[in-house]
């Protein structure tokens, strides 16, 4: 069964802030259900096929016990920022104790920042270049390049099989038209919303706040869509009236991929 599960669906910062009482904050410490560990995803393609993650952030090791989990051999990796990647070490670490080598797939350019900060971790695992399509899961995978606003760049994945289609673009803001193409035509849209209605100045933004990420929902079409990435403003209690086919993702949450 293809099947996609939630790990975690905060921001950088996750829910709640440590330092901040807001009645979002508050609820996450006393009930938890807008408790946001940080985004991240696991894909379960059935058969013979080994389960892998997009991004492993710095709540890595959490999620795995959340989901009663000892180990992913394969990662794919969006971007080289901490939230996306700071759980490479202990990654790295549980690759060394099980004696195996990690598959981390990334783009070039995310391979290099990552080598450069942990010129260690290749010890542990391969290094694996999504540049040109790929195979993953018994997906095929498109990677490319998408505008992460004042925060430079992320890379989004299409992943296609058996007739389904689905991308998965946490880190974006004011996609450009060849950004955009291949966000078409899907089943599936995992997107990255960080507040409802941001009032930020647009050049200090660095993802789609939910007014603008409908507003391009409307241009793409897709049969379904989930937001993630969410920041302390997101009440997933409150009915933001959002529109046909649009859910919030909540941590734990599984999603069929295909029939």
């Amino acid at each position: 069964m293809n099947e996609l599960t939630f790990l975690g669906t905060g921001d950088a910062m996750g829910v709640p802030r440590v330092y901040c009482d807001c009645d979002v904050c508050t609820e996450a410490r006393l009930t938890g259900i807008n408790r946001r560990k940080r985004a991240a995803v696991l894909i379960h393609s059935g058969g013979e096929h080994e389960p892998f993650m997009i991004d492993c952030g710095p709540d890595w090791r959490s999620q795995m016990e959340d989901q009663g989990m000892r180990m992913v051999q394969t990662l794919l990796i969006t971007h080289a920022h901490f939230d996306h990647i700071g759980g490479l070490p202990e990654w790295a670490d549980a690759c060394r104790w099980l004696g195996v080598k990690g598959q981390l797939y990334a783009p070039r350019e995310v391979i290099a920042t990552i080598q450069s900060q942990f010129p260690w971790l290749g010890r542990h695992m391969n290094f694996l270049e999504t540049d040109e399509d790929i195979e993953l899961g018994g997906w095929k995978v498109h990677s490319w390049k998408v505008c992460h606003g004042h925060n430079g760049y992320s890379y989004a994945y299409r992943l296609e099989r058996e007739g389904y289609t689905w991308a998965y673009c946490s880190d974006a803001i004011d996609l450009k038209a060849s950004e955009k193409q291949p966000l078409y035509g899907l089943d599936l849209l995992v997107l990255g919303t960080s507040f409802v209605h941001e009032l930020a100045e647009f050049p200090t933004r660095s993802v789609y706040d939910m007014v603008e990420a409908q507003e391009l929902l409307q241009d793409l079409k897709p049969g379904q869509t989930y937001f993630t990435h969410m920041s302390h403003d997101v009440d997933v209690r409150q009915n933001y009236d959002l529109d046909q086919g649009i859910m919030l993702a909540l941590t734990g949450l599984k999603v069929k991929l295909g029939e």
